[in-house]
């Protein structure tokens, strides 16, 4: 969604004067404010990823003598249909 089209509000942040600098150098003139808002909407996607990544390798691994005696299972009767096609 655009910058236009969303109801916004001044807020006043601290950031220390690298931090403006590098910001300057990187955003289009008088336009910090998108780019900001576009910096911390990613940072926020990347966390949100991260997080999700984590999630799913503890639950994998919680998991994981379930999962391999179902493999095991799921291996012997796929190899008795097989042998019962032949």
């Amino acid at each position: 969604m655009s910058m236009q089209n969303q109801v916004h509000k001044r807020v006043n942040v601290m950031l220390p004067q690298e931090t403006l600098h590098i910001i300057d150098r990187v955003a289009q003139h008088g336009d910090r404010s998108n780019f900001i808002d576009k910096a911390i909407r990613f940072y926020i996607d990347e966390i949100g990823e991260d997080n999700l990544k984590k999630q799913l390798k503890e639950g994998a691994q919680k998991r994981v003598h379930r999962d391999l005696e179902i493999t095991k299972e799921w291996f012997l009767l796929e190899g008795e249909a097989w042998r019962e096609n032949k």
